[in-house]
C-alpha cells in the first residue's frame, strides 16, 4: 500500500506517467461513471526516475521552441499551446488551437525525426488551454479545471442570472474567457430551492392581505411582494398563507 502523497510511476492509457497517490480507491469511487480512467502503479519513484523527470522538465522549453519554429517555417495556421513529453518517452503530445483542419503531416515527420519518438497532435479548445496553462483564478485559488475537475461542465448565462451574479462578462469569465465553471457548482441547489417559491407574478395571501409576487430571494426563501396599496414588502415563505394563482413560467426572479 502506498501512502498518501507518495510519488509513483504509473502506467495509464497514455503510457508511463508520474503520479501522486491521493488515497485508496474505494469500490464506490471505482463504480462512478465519471471516475478517472484505469491505470496501474508500477513502483514508487526512484532517484533515477526523479532525475529523468527533472531532465524532461528542463527540456520542455527547448522542445516547445523547436516545435514552434517548425510550425512557423511550414506556415501552419495553428497556435501552439503546449508540448508534453511523457515520462516513458513513448510519445510527445503537441496541443494546439486552430479554427479548422490542419495538415500537419510534414510537421509530425519533422518532429519525429528531431525527438525520435511518436508524435501525437491534439487539437483543443480554449477551456482545455486554460486547464493546461492557467494557474490561479480570481478567487486566489488554483483554477478548478487544473485541479479537481475531471471533466468541464457546461455553463450558461441562465445560471449566472438565477444566482444573481453580476452579468459583467469581465467578472464572470474565467481564465479561458468563458463563463466560470464555479457558476455550475451551486446551480442545482438554487433550482431546488426556487421550486419551493411561488413564481414571480403569483397572487398570494400573507398576514397583511392579498399580494403579488414581484421578486424572489432564493437562498433566504423570501419573497418580495407588492400589496394593493403599492407597498413592497419582503416576507418569509413560511408567512405565505396560500397561493391563489401561480405566475407564468419563464418570468424569472428579480
Amino acid at each position: 500500500m502506498f501512502a498518501r502523497g507518495t510519488k509513483v510511476i504509473a502506467r495509464t492509457s497514455r503510457g508511463l506517467e508520474v503520479g501522486i497517490v491521493l488515497g485508496e480507491a474505494s469500490q464506490d469511487k471505482s463504480d462512478e461513471p465519471k471516475a478517472a480512467s484505469e491505470g496501474q502503479i508500477l513502483r514508487e519513484m526512484t532517484p533515477e526516475d526523479t532525475n529523468e523527470a527533472e531532465h524532461i522538465q528542463a527540456s520542455a522549453k527547448t522542445e516547445f521552441n523547436l516545435c514552434r519554429q517548425h510550425v512557423e517555417e511550414l506556415g501552419l495556421q495553428m497556435q501552439l499551446v503546449d508540448v508534453e513529453h511523457l515520462f516513458g518517452g513513448e510519445r510527445i503530445i503537441v496541443y494546439y488551437l486552430a479554427e479548422g483542419r490542419i495538415d500537419f503531416r510534414e510537421l509530425v515527420k519533422r518532429l519525429a525525426g528531431e525527438f525520435q519518438t511518436r508524435i501525437e497532435m491534439r487539437q483543443i479548445g480554449v477551456r482545455d488551454e486554460a486547464k493546461l496553462l492557467a494557474d490561479f483564478g480570481d478567487c486566489g485559488k488554483p483554477v478548478c479545471c487544473n485541479t479537481h475537475l475531471v471533466e468541464m461542465p457546461p455553463v450558461s448565462m441562465k445560471m449566472a442570472k438565477l444566482q444573481k451574479a453580476t452579468l459583467d462578462p469581465t467578472k464572470i469569465s474565467g481564465r479561458c474567457g468563458r463563463l466560470k465553471c464555479c457558476l455550475r457548482y451551486e446551480y442545482d441547489t438554487y433550482v431546488e430551492f426556487q421550486r419551493a417559491l411561488p413564481p414571480v407574478g403569483s397572487e398570494v395571501t400573507v398576514e397583511k392581505g392579498q399580494a403579488r409576487v414581484i421578486g424572489q430571494e432564493i437562498l433566504t426563501q423570501q419573497l418580495l411582494v407588492e400589496m394593493p396599496d403599492n407597498r413592497r414588502v419582503l416576507v418569509d415563505l413560511k408567512d405565505v398563507l396560500s397561493v391563489n394563482r401561480r405566475g407564468g413560467k419563464g418570468k424569472g426572479s428579480r
